[in-house]
């Protein structure tokens, strides 16, 4: 009898391991669809490796479509400030909105321009960043050196970027799209084997 008792706990076990019908429609659901994201993964380190190829063009692609978004904020926002009548922020809905208006058109009138302002601006947040940085990390116990070594690796690079401008002004953008795509796509390809292996 207790042959047969221990002879049975293998047999239930493995009973317990077995998926059930809703596990494995659940596998089957998580597992559809990955042709779409492999397919989506290969576009982005396509477009990457176009920017990363041709950056130039790119970064007047990253202009343009800079001046298109603060367009259609700054038209929206003014829509929204003569709409709302009475409201308490209607006159900051008005200038944001035609701040926002005046950038984008510059933008698309003179895109070459524009993606040196861009890369300026770039310049300013890394510089700001890094002296943040290595402010934070002389007052830092723990990780102080990591810090120190994050801040003079971002001012080092506002000072690389405004000694090279115009010519990174011309080519970041598009550098960083292309970085950005690209990585972009691997990590949707990875994901997209992994939901195959799941069918």
């Amino acid at each position: 009898m207790a042959a047969n008792r221990c002879l049975s706990i293998p047999k239930l076990a493995e009973a317990q391991m077995d998926p059930t019908p809703f596990e494995t429609t659940q596998t089957a659901i998580a597992g559809r669809g990955w042709g779409w994201l492999m397919a989506y993964g290969i576009l982005c380190v396509l477009g990457g490796l176009a920017a990363l190829l041709w950056p130039f063009p790119a970064t007047l692609s990253v202009t343009l479509l800079v001046g298109t978004f603060l367009i259609v904020i700054g038209a929206a926002a003014l829509i929204a400030a003569f709409g709302a009548r009475g409201h308490e922020t209607r006159l900051y809905s008005i200038l944001f909105g035609v701040v926002s208006l005046v950038l984008g058109v510059m933008l698309w009138i003179g895109p070459v321009t524009g993606a040196i302002s861009l890369t300026m601006l770039l310049a300013i947040w890394l510089g700001a960043r890094g002296i943040m940085e290595l402010f934070w990390g002389l007052r830092m116990r723990r990780n102080r050196g990591l810090m120190i070594v994050l801040g003079l690796i971002n001012i080092a690079l506002t000072i690389l970027i405004v000694a090279s401008i115009p010519v990174t002004g011309l080519t970041l953008p598009g550098v960083l799209l292309g970085i950005s795509l690209l990585m972009g796509g691997v990590t949707a390809i990875a994901s997209a084997w992994t939901h195959r292996s799941v069918v």
